[in-house]
């Protein structure tokens, strides 16, 4: 078992099926170091091996440096940026020029952080935006060429497993089903996983009885039906837009709302700035959002109000600001779709997700919590 080393966090079982990790990147990336079957570093006063995880997506780019420490790790560096890397792709299907230009810029400073932190292992992903462009090929190239990053494009049931293995151990040990979702830029992951008491010690890619990956996320879905202003008629036109989507994930995994201890389990920016309007936060606080419970008149809630402001109004809120204005609501709308589909009295915000799964997967891969170090 490992523990992260964040606030609020339990038991987790890390993802045991995963993809190779990314193997002969072009930046020098030296192989972890080992000493007889398992690695071994003093608790203090040495460098431990380090790693990074970076996820570009449709609408940010963001890395984390990570050590591990004697049940988990710890973050050293962290990088994020939203640079809209999908922009304009749900009119045409292909990354525009200020779009990889944004993003370059951004993949530059993560390479930058990369060197100056002495990683020993990364793997650098990339999701739907480079899944589905025309030129997504050609932008990977162009990546590797100007910054020497070489990204993974990675399949969708790669991108679900990532997400949920980087927050399952939010999920209430008491119930004996969780549906979790991850509400990115260009598509929403959700996952049907058995809970922990239901399954007794099974690794959490053993858990998942079920996944869907749907081709729409808040940028794209934004961009469809307008994002900046947006009315109740409008809003419902995007809930009934995204529920169409889940319609078939929820006739496979509809009886996981009527389990023992029953809840929803997000991890995206949409849950996150939720939670923080909801806690009126002066600022964004990870510290007091990540594994918040909220009931769910309190999703309505939040919902509504933010229904009712204006485009100023959500650019003036600390917990919004003018880069995710015209996207919360979007957001809202594909969240409001999941829970009439799953209905809970509850759900719980993650802010972690697919870079510490990346980070979990990768270290286990190590074998660095082998033979009791977790």
């Amino acid at each position: 078992m490992v523990v992260m080393d964040d606030a609020g966090a339990d038991s987790i079982a890390v993802l045991a099926r995963q993809n190779d990790a990314v193997e002969g990147l072009s930046l020098q990336i030296r192989k972890p170091r080992r000493r007889g079957r398992r690695r071994r570093w003093r608790r203090s006063g040495v460098r431990a091996d380090t790693y990074a995880a970076l996820d570009l997506g449709t609408n940010n780019c963001r890395l984390l440096v990570a050590e591990p420490t004697y049940r988990g790790f710890r973050v050293v560096d962290a990088f994020s940026r939203i640079v809209r890397l999908g922009e304009g792709m749900a009119r045409a299907n292909q990354l525009g020029e200020p779009a990889i230009a944004r993003a370059i810029e951004a993949l530059k400073i993560c390479r930058a952080k990369i060197d100056a932190n002495g990683v020993a292992r990364a793997r650098l992903i990339a999701t739907e935006a480079c899944r589905a462009a025309v030129n997504g090929p050609q932008f990977i190239e162009r990546v590797e060429r100007e910054t020497g990053l070489a990204l993974e494009v990675v399949d969708r049931q790669t991108e679900a497993y990532l997400a949920v293995t980087g927050c399952a151990n939010l999920a209430d040990p008491d119930a004996d089903a969780v549906i979790v979702f991850d509400i990115g830029g260009g598509s929403t992951e959700i996952i049907w996983l058995e809970g922990a008491a239901a399954s007794g010690r099974l690794e959490t890619s053993e858990r998942v009885r079920a996944w869907e990956s749907m081709p729409t996320g808040v940028v794209t879905l934004a961009e469809l039906h307008g994002g900046a202003d947006v009315t109740r008629e409008s809003f419902e036109a995007m809930v009934s837009h995204v529920a169409r989507l889940v319609a078939g994930f929820a006739e496979r995994a509809g009886i996981a709302a009527s389990k023992r201890g029953f809840h929803l389990l997000g991890t995206s920016g949409t849950v996150t700035t939720i939670a923080g309007v909801h806690l009126a936060l002066p600022r964004y606080d990870r510290r007091r959002v990540d594994g918040l419970w909220m009931a769910d008149s309190e999703v309505s809630d939040v919902i509504d109000h933010l229904l009712d402001t204006g485009y100023d109004q959500r650019m003036a809120n600390p917990c919004i600001g003018r880069e995710r204005a015209d996207l919360v609501l979007a957001g809202c709308a594909i969240l409001e779709a999941i829970r009439r589909a799953f209905p809970s009295e509850r759900l719980r915000i993650a802010d972690r997700g697919l870079r510490e799964g990346i980070l979990m997967t990768l270290m286990r891969e190590d074998g660095v919590w082998r033979g009791g170090w977790g």
